[in-house]
């Protein structure tokens, strides 16, 4: 007779076994947060420009599209910014960061 068994501990059976530490667990999501920043970022420019564009001489309007545009520029420095914070922090540090 013959038993047949998966060993769950090992990372090419299992993905989730690749988990280990926190920072793996970053490794992961950093790239995943970074594009979606990005993605919101462009998100939020096509709208604003649209509502920009199709505002016409309605200055509330213009207001709130710029107000969109701004935002949407604000989230990006600030997301850049996180990064090469981390980047400077992990290099004056001399530790390899997972990003």
């Amino acid at each position: 007779m013959d038993v047949y068994a998966v060993n769950f501990a090992d990372p090419n059976n299992n993905p989730v076994a690749k988990i280990s530490s926190l920072a793996s667990i970053l490794n992961i999501l950093i790239p995943f947060m970074t594009v979606g920043a990005g993605l919101v970022f462009l998100g939020m420019l096509i709208t604003g420009s649209f509502m920009f564009i199709t505002s016409g001489d309605n200055p509330e309007g213009v207001k709130k599209a710029q107000a969109t545009m701004v935002s949407a520029v604000t989230g990006l420095v600030i997301v850049i910014s996180a990064y090469l914070l981390a980047k400077l922090i992990s290099w004056f540090f001399k530790v390899d960061l997972p990003i």
